[in-house]
Formats: structure tokens, C-alpha cells, sequence
């Protein structure tokens, strides 16, 4: 096994204070600010707000994750509706891709090699 190291270091000259907000119903928002080593808030980078929702799939909750371009919570907020009903899409998008994907997979019957050696049973993608 491979003993590979990772980079475990954070940068203080890019730390944020994270706060969430949420209706209690449909989502949450979270805000990203800025702050300098030393903890107090870095006017000189802009604050980062991002949602998250979730749908039901057949197989369980589903996190959605989205960026909201926006100044204020308020406008987060105004945004998050629109911009959930796209990530939404973009995922269903995604998952029917995926799905495709695998139902293109070719089962040739008689080919060798199938399961524990025995014939009949590759899959040609």
C-alpha cells in the first residue's frame, strides 16, 4: 500500500468564518467571510454564499450543493430558489448521463471469462 503524504496545512491568509442560516423547510445558506490571521474580517476579498438542499431518490436523501452570487443574506436568500431549481436539473441531468451510461454497457452471452472462470458473461463497454 502506497504511503502517500498529504498537504495538511492551512494558509491563514485564506481562512473564512462560516455561518449557516436556514428557514427550517427547504434549505441552508451558507456564508463564507473572510478574516485575517489574526481573526478580524478581511475587507480586501469579498464573501462567498452557497446553498444546499436536498431531493428524494429512490435510493435515499440526495445533497444538492450550489454557489449564490450575491452581496447580502437577503439576496442570498432571494436567490436561493432559482438557483436550487437549476442545480436540481443540472444533477437529474448528471444522474440520467450516468444512467445512460451504464445501461450501455453491452452483456455478450458465451463470452468467456464470466464469473469464477466459468463461460458466458462479459461486459464489452
Amino acid at each position: 500500500m502506497s504511503q502517500e503524504k498529504t498537504d495538511a496545512n492551512m494558509n491563514p491568509a485564506e481562512l473564512y468564518r462560516e455561518e449557516h442560516f436556514t428557514d427550517q423547510k427547504i434549505g441552508t445558506i451558507r456564508r463564507l467571510t473572510p478574516v485575517t490571521p489574526e481573526g478580524e474580517v478581511d475587507t480586501n476579498r469579498d464573501v462567498l454564499y452557497s446553498g444546499s438542499t436536498q431531493i428524494m431518490t429512490p435510493m435515499g436523501a440526495l445533497p444538492i450543493n450550489f454557489n449564490l452570487e450575491a452581496s447580502t443574506i437577503g439576496e442570498a436568500a432571494e436567490k436561493f430558489g432559482p438557483e436550487a431549481e437549476l442545480a436540481v436539473e443540472r444533477t437529474a441531468k448528471e444522474m440520467e448521463e450516468m444512467r445512460r451510461e451504464q445501461a450501455s454497457k453491452i452483456v455478450i452471452p458465451g463470452q468467456e471469462g464470466g464469473m469464477g472462470g466459468m463461460p458466458g458473461g462479459g461486459i464489452i463497454t
